[in-house]
């Protein structure tokens, strides 16, 4: 017998932490200083309900009624489509490789925040030389004898033993247990730390290079693709969770309201991560001189400019440790609530069509996950290879997934039942507008995010030198190619469950 959510509260927050991750931290803020400030909002809320919205009600509706992940869902629609949710599936884990190292990062800084309370070592007025400690340095993607990080594999396997700890015990005694712990946790830990930025001297000047519109930029469609490119990759559409996660949900459950609180929750975390790192740099700015971009725009910020600031709250080294080991926490809350998610998106396919156990399986796919892991932990791996594959994954198969999961479920399976599937039950009604948006709008979008993203990642490689061309290409359109091989095989493959 199929499980159900114990409860509406912990299905919500299993699902707000699964779109709640490490990248929500950074790629939302920086999104919105390049694109305009304030006025990138105006596209992103409008992304929300033209986009996000529609695809969330979709997928959990499509979940509940398949009543199983994606590799079941596509099939149902059409036998040949199955592979689709093969490919969908395969995102996560692949995904999860290389984000379970930056979750280790945090681990990492977690013990080192630790030996900087009890005055072991004092780092967080400096990070630089340990993150270098941490991850290296390599000449390049291919230089894969440049070494491997100790520190990060280390840390990995902890990273790994809590997804396969919390999956293995299924949706509602695992995965619904620590989200109901974890995500209001996070929350609330990124809220104090939020306000407490906030109070910065600086803070007022990075707020405003945050939020003060450039409507000069508001026609440029680049703006557009980019919101709607931020609020489709944050809320963990297309990749088979929340239809894995619709899948587990009481007949009767309550599909338009948890959809609008999934997707606004995660906006809300977007918008608190913004105030949350623009303070900060505004300190920064003002006290040291430096750039807002001076930590570039990714990792750095969490891992550079973040220690330093909790260096400056307090001149007692017991405190700033404490605090660097909570705001550390808080990071690998927001990892493992993201990870657990992926892992349960291959697991509940995998399970719909083979007839093995939820332990065996998730203790091999924990296995082979953790051998990927290990690949990212070296050098090249970290410092290079990462950037590459999620650039290929995010950009091209994410986008060109989600183009054709709304096309096929939308059109095969038909949007009317599917409104009266998610209408049934819940708070209140979405109206004909939603076929609309799913059956022309959002492909439309869609189409344009794959096709702009698929053209500045190719005329990209005419600006890089042979060494990078050839990274991109193994590295790349390699690990594509790999997933699609992949998928084929698991397609192949005979189910061994009653369909």
């Amino acid at each position: 017998m199929r499980e159900n959510w114990k409860s509406r509260k912990g299905f919500i927050f299993a699902a707000v932490g699964a779109a709640i991750g490490l990248g929500n931290l950074w790629r939302f803020p920086f999104q919105a200083y390049k694109n305009g400030g304030g006025a990138f909002l105006l596209p992103y809320f409008i992304a929300l309900f033209t986009c996000a919205i529609p695809l969330m009600i979709m997928e959990y509706a499509f979940g509940r009624k398949i009543r199983g992940g994606s590799v079941k869902a596509f099939s149902t629609l059409k036998k040949k489509l199955e592979i689709i949710g093969w490919v969908q599936v395969m995102v996560p884990i692949v995904v999860m490789t290389y984000y379970s190292t930056i979750i280790a990062v945090s681990v990492v800084f977690m013990f080192f925040s630790l030996g900087h309370a009890f005055g072991i070592i004092n780092w967080l007025s400096n990070p630089g030389p340990i993150m270098g400690m941490v991850t290296g340095s390599a000449k390049n993607a291919l230089d894969l004898g440049a070494g491997i990080s100790i520190y990060i594999l280390i840390a990995v396997i902890v990273v790994w033993f809590f997804n396969w700890f919390i999956v293995k015990k299924g949706i509602s005694n695992g995965i619904e247990k620590i989200s109901l712990i974890f995500t209001p946790m996070l929350l609330i830990l990124m809220i104090v730390f939020m306000i407490n930025a906030a109070r910065l001297k600086g803070a007022t000047i990075g707020l405003e290079a945050l939020f003060k519109p450039n409507f000069s930029k508001i026609l440029n469609p680049s703006i557009w693709v980019s919101a709607y490119a931020q609020v489709f990759f944050s809320t963990t559409l297309a990749v088979g969770v929340m239809i894995a996660y619709g899948s587990y949900l009481d007949d009767k459950a309550d599909i338009v309201n948890s959809s609008l609180i999934t997707v606004l929750a995660n906006a809300s975390f977007d918008l608190i991560a913004g105030i949350l790192v623009f303070s900060t740099l505004g300190y920064l700015v003002t006290n040291s001189g430096v750039k807002f971009t001076s930590f570039g725009t990714g990792a750095g910020v969490a891992f550079i400019a973040f220690p330093i600031a909790i260096s400056t709250l307090s001149t007692n080294i017991v405190i700033q440790g404490l605090l660097g080991f909570l705001f550390f926490f808080c990071l690998f809350i927001a990892g493992i609530s993201s990870s657990i998610s992926m892992l349960e998106s291959f697991t509940t396919a995998a399970l719909d069509k083979f007839d093995i156990p939820r332990t065996k399986l998730v203790s091999i796919i924990s296995i082979v996950g953790f051998i990927g892991s290990a690949c990212f932990a070296s050098y090249a791996g970290f410092n290079y290879i990462l950037d590459i594959v999620d650039a290929y994954v995010g950009n091209i198969v994410i986008a060109g997934l989600g183009l054709i999961e709304v096309v096929s479920i939308s059109y095969i399976y038909g949007t009317n039942k599917l409104r009266e599937d998610a209408n049934a039950f819940s708070d209140f009604t979405i109206g004909k507008w939603w076929n609309y948006v799913l059956k022309y709008f959002t492909p439309v979008l869609l189409g344009i995010v794959v096709i702009t993203n698929l053209f500045n990642l190719i005329t990209g490689l005419f600006n890089k030198n042979a060494v990078e061309i050839a990274s991109n290409i193994i590295f790349g359109w390699g690990i594509v190619i790999i997933m699609i091989a992949a998928s084929y095989i698991f397609y192949k493959k005979k189910w061994t469950t009653n369909m």
